[in-house]
């Protein structure tokens, strides 16, 4: 019988999809703050893996796991959202692709 370790945050549905597989889990149930400890643990896993992968569904992992966060803070992804409009019409978006490659200061 093989056991592997895992110690971390997972979707709702996979101990059920575990356990269909013919396989046990152990699993238990979050504190808030450990739930948000690794929530931020997830999110720095799912940016990597988007990084190394630049798949649709790794980023769409990424999206899910910062609407989890939201939740978790006291948001949504609609208040994400609003900021991100609102910083958008402020400070413009990325679409221009601009570089910025110095600043120079005018001395006194």
């Amino acid at each position: 019988m093989k056991k592997i370790e895992y110690h971390k945050l997972v979707r709702d549905r996979i101990p059920e999809i575990i356990e269909k597989d013919g396989k046990t889990c152990v699993c238990s149930v979050l504190s808030q703050q450990d739930y948000i400890t690794l929530l931020d643990q997830k999110l720095n896993e799912e940016l990597a893996e988007y990084q190394e992968s630049k798949s649709m569904e790794e980023l769409a992992d990424l999206l899910e796991v910062m609407s989890a966060v939201a939740v978790a803070r006291g948001s949504s992804m609609k208040e994400v959202e609003k900021i991100r409009v609102g910083k958008k019409e402020k400070r413009g978006g990325f679409e221009k692709r601009i570089l910025l490659e110095s600043v120079t200061e005018q001395g006194d």
